[in-house]
């Protein structure tokens, strides 16, 4: 017997953590179980894309898609579920945000092609063979998913209802979620706004239950490099901490092991660049050696050059849905004669 809810569960450009983070919500998922019809969720469910094509449309209750947008095969299922689904779910810092599959918009396919197939130390393909979209075999053709230049966020291929961040989610989070859908579905209660983040409006620093004192700080530091103090704030130690420019909601994981917030979580409704919120904080505390306030040109540029990898630290997630988005190539003006 068919139940009231069905939900969909696809794995897009990123690691499979948020697969995972599905099934961590422990016994919960007997319930969710008991509650839905799992109609299509490739790791654990034997269901077919050919059957997802055959499903009524708006058939699926939700769909939870993780995973950034990297070739056509992640376009054509992200339509394919948003044309079956009720309710799209960006599930996930990969697919609210590009993710760590993101930082490969710092490059193009050509560049990484070149990489893969041919200037690695372990690699021998004299004739230069790269992967084709179509290949005749004896078997019969072969077809691959055609890879993009850009990498591309959920939202930037089909409408999304909501967005749940976090590399993965917290199960907090998936569980405060799948609690609105239940109550939806069984009591008729209204589901929250188009375009809401299952998440605090608030910054991590607003979760994070460290003292905070200082407010200067004179250099940066890897975690690695001192011996962090578990009770102080992260920054006022040097240590690169992204929680002023990060939503909330995560339960301040990373914090909570002594490692700084990287920032999965993605910046709040207030922010616009999450790397450009976070390095103007760092330049607000930032301090010289006579303690001047106000940096110079040579102040900044000594300060970037104590951070070693800017654009992994200040981007790590959100590359692809920040202003930069990614590395522009200029062109040369052609001048008429």
């Amino acid at each position: 017997m068919a139940k009231a809810v069905s939900i969909a569960q696809y794995w897009g450009a990123g690691c499979g953590g948020c697969d995972v983070a599905l099934l961590d919500i422990d016994e919960r998922i007997l319930g969710v179980a008991e509650m839905a019809d799992i109609v299509f969720w490739p790791i654990a469910v034997d269901t077919k894309l050919k059957d997802v094509e055959a499903m009524p449309d708006k058939s699926i209750t939700v769909c939870l898609y993780n995973g950034a947008i990297r070739n056509s095969e992640n376009e054509h299922v992200a339509k394919l579920l948003r044309q079956k689904s009720l309710i799209m779910v960006s599930f996930g810092s990969c697919a609210c945000y590009g993710g760590i599959p993101g930082l490969a918009n710092v490059t193009n396919k050509k560049e990484i092609q070149d990489y893969v197939y041919n200037t690695t130390f372990s690699t021998v393909n004299p004739e230069r063979t790269r992967p084709q979209p179509r290949f005749q075999a004896p078997e019969g053709e072969l077809e691959l998913p055609v890879m993009y230049d850009t990498v591309l966020t959920l939202d930037d291929v089909v409408d999304v209802d909501y967005y749940m961040p976090g590399c993965p989610p917290a199960v907090s989070l998936i569980n405060a979620f799948l609690d609105v859908v239940e109550k939806h579905v069984k009591e008729g209660a209204e589901l929250p706004p188009k375009g809401t983040f299952i998440a605090s409006q608030k910054t991590l620093c607003d979760e994070c239950g460290r003292e905070k004192s200082l407010k200067t700080i004179g250099g940066v530091h890897l975690p690695h490099e001192i011996d962090i103090d578990p009770e102080k704030c992260m920054l006022e130690q040097g240590v690169i901490c992204l929680g002023p420019a990060t939503r909330a909601g995560c339960g301040a994981q990373c914090l909570n092991a002594n490692q700084p917030c990287r920032g999965c979580m993605g910046p709040t409704a207030s922010v616009e660049d999450q790397g450009g919120s976070m390095l103007s904080a760092l330049a607000s505390i930032y301090r010289t050696e006579d303690n001047e306030s106000q940096l110079s040109e040579d102040d900044i540029l000594q300060l970037m050059s104590e951070i070693k990898d800017p654009l992994g630290t200040f981007y790590a997630f959100t590359m692809p849905k920040s202003i930069i988005k990614r590395k522009v190539t200029e062109k040369k003006a052609e001048v008429s004669e």
